[in-house]
């Protein structure tokens, strides 16, 4: 029987399961499964009150929040189903605007798109009964399908897929209506087996680039590459902009494409050679690039994720390896009118001193929170612009809390 941790404070929000981190005391609760295997993935829904966890059991496993009992820990099993004919690595939900749905991936080389039916009431029973069906099964991967995920809402119903033989395959359903039908919409191959991929969840289709969205860069921050560091800011001097800019760069400019970030596991002694890619899209071929692989990360990655934008004219990348690293990303014009986009390490953080696993930015993208092998929670958040501190550290067991300062926002992160 294997059981799954989770943590909530003290004054967490009655029926809201994003961990609200308000107060310095924490209950830590545990749920029993019923996994008869390792559990590989917990994802919770877009309002936190519902979850999904799979495992090497060939099961998912749908909970629902129990309202009325949320201190103690409520949780209870709404649907059981075996998913896949091998183990079942990752699961996600889809928006709510388009219903129900779930996606999984699975050692079985394939994925499933799952929707939650609810029958008509009857004279047997008032309310209907709900059951989960499978909508479709993606099988173009000749390998191991290592991670799902759904694209933000506002690109339409679209799911992106990594394998272990390196293609990132987007997905998309052309009737929402229809979750049967499916379309490939693009294969992009990578250099390395895939592990883990994320969707940059501040893209809006409804976006316009207007002049607000274009910042004139001082010549004061301009530098030739030669006379770059790997992050020119301090606590007691911090750059205006994180990231570099040349002497040719004339504008930043709020980033107005879809961006997909992919990393690697695959061990390999090849010097110079990043485990992260990043693809961005064209709206005028309707074709992903790749726009760049991300400087040193040479290490196997086990987790990626973007931070929420807001507020911000950049994009902010989280990267477990065997530390935490940050990079930025950004869309600068140069004086010709030219775009281009520069990717920059922002910060490494080694406080696990071991490898990180899994994580997870808050709602607004200024706490981020990470587990690894040392078998800890913790928490980070961003201090004078520059440097990132740890501020909070949950022991895997729940018995021991180190939260020397207050942290407002939501955040969900699962550790298997």
């Amino acid at each position: 029987m294997f059981k799954l941790h989770y943590w909530v404070s003290s004054c967490a929000i009655p029926g809201q399961l994003e961990l609200k981190f308000y107060s310095t005391m924490f209950i830590s609760h545990s749920v029993s499964t019923d996994h008869k295997d390792l559990i590989h993935d917990v994802a919770f829904d877009h309002y936190g009150k519902r979850m999904a966890t799979c495992s090497s059991d060939q099961f998912i496993k749908v909970w629902e929040m129990d309202s009325e009992n949320v201190i103690d820990g409520g949780w209870k099993l709404s649907a059981t189903w075996k998913a896949h004919s091998g183990s079942v690595w990752k699961v996600t939900w889809a928006h709510p605007e388009f219903g129900q749905v779930l996606a999984s991936c699975s050692f079985d080389r394939t994925a499933a798109v799952w929707e939650e039916i609810v029958s008509e009431p009857n004279i047997y029973a008032q309310t209907g009964q709900k059951h989960w069906a499978k909508r479709t099964t993606l099988v173009d991967s000749r390998t191991s399908v290592m991670d799902i995920k759904f694209a933000p809402k506002s690109m339409g119903l679209l799911l992106a897929t990594c394998s272990a033989d390196g293609i990132i395959r987007i997905y998309e359903a052309p009737d929402v209506m229809n979750l049967a039908q499916w379309t490939l919409q693009q294969e992009v191959p990578c250099k390395y087996q895939a592990s883990c991929i994320s969707w940059n969840p501040s893209y809006t289709r409804e976006r316009r680039c207007v002049k607000k969205a274009f910042t004139k860069i001082p010549n004061s921050d301009k530098k030739e590459a030669d006379e770059r560091s790997e992050f020119d800011g301090s606590e007691e001097n911090p750059m205006k902009f994180p990231f570099h800019v040349d002497k040719g760069d004339k504008y930043i400019v709020i980033p107005e494409v879809p961006m997909l970030a992919v990393g690697s596991d695959e061990n390999s002694s090849t010097a110079n050679s990043s485990r992260v890619v990043i693809l961005h899209y064209s709206s005028y071929v309707r074709r992903w690039h790749k726009l760049d692989s991300v400087p040193s990360v040479a290490d196997p990655v086990h987790d990626i994720t973007f931070a929420p934008r807001l507020g911000r004219s950049y994009d902010i990348l989280a990267v477990a390896t065997k530390d935490i690293k940050l990079f930025t990303i950004c869309q600068l014009i140069g004086t010709t009118g030219s775009s281009r986009f520069e990717v920059t390490p922002f910060a490494t953080l080694e406080d696990h001193n071991s490898t990180v696993w899994r994580v997870s930015w808050n709602s607004v993208g200024n706490v981020l929170a990470s587990s690894g092998d040392d078998g800890c929670v913790r928490i980070w958040r961003l201090n004078k612009q520059t440097s990132w501190k740890c501020v909070g550290t949950i022991k895997g067991d729940g018995r021991r809390l180190i939260l020397p300062e207050v942290i407002n926002g939501g955040m969900a992160l699962a550790k298997h």
